[in-house]
């Protein structure tokens, strides 16, 4: 998932599922894609803007009985100037970017949004994306030959 800022700015998504309620642009990982590559590809599926990722904001780990969640929240900005989503298709109704005064007036999936913004705007640590790796990778940076 991605939380992508322009200015004062962060856009959402008003999703298909989940009772129609604004969101983050998130969803899961394909086989064989990483959490980096699916931030990119949901952000442009729902959001209809190609983004960049500056870091990590948070990594989350939910076990519930049997099963777990494992999220990954990216900071991100846009890629270029694009309009976001106006038309409904598969994957969401439509996507806007809100300040935290406008995000106040639509209906959310959960309060974690505005939690998340805020503490963006407040300045909260963004983590590195090398912080998250391919299994068996180096930890040292790679040196290039001379």
């Amino acid at each position: 998932m991605a939380v992508v800022k322009l200015g004062r700015r962060f856009l959402v998504v008003r999703e298909r599922k989940h009772g129609q309620l604004w969101y983050l642009p998130a969803g899961r990982v394909e086989a064989g894609e990483s959490f980096a590559e699916a931030a990119l590809r949901e952000t442009l599926e729902e959001g209809g803007i190609p983004i960049v990722l500056e870091g990590i904001l948070r990594v989350e780990h939910s076990p519930r009985g049997d099963e777990a969640r494992f999220r990954v929240i990216f900071l991100a900005r846009p890629a270029d100037d694009a309009t976001p989503k106006r038309q409904p298709d598969e994957h969401s109704l439509e996507a806007r970017w809100v300040t935290l005064e406008e995000l106040a007036t639509l209906p959310q999936r959960g309060p974690d949004l505005v939690q998340l913004f805020e503490d963006v705007l407040q300045g909260a640590p963004v983590f590195p994306l090398s912080v998250l790796r391919p299994e068996g990778e180096s930890l040292l940076p790679r040196m290039l030959p001379r």
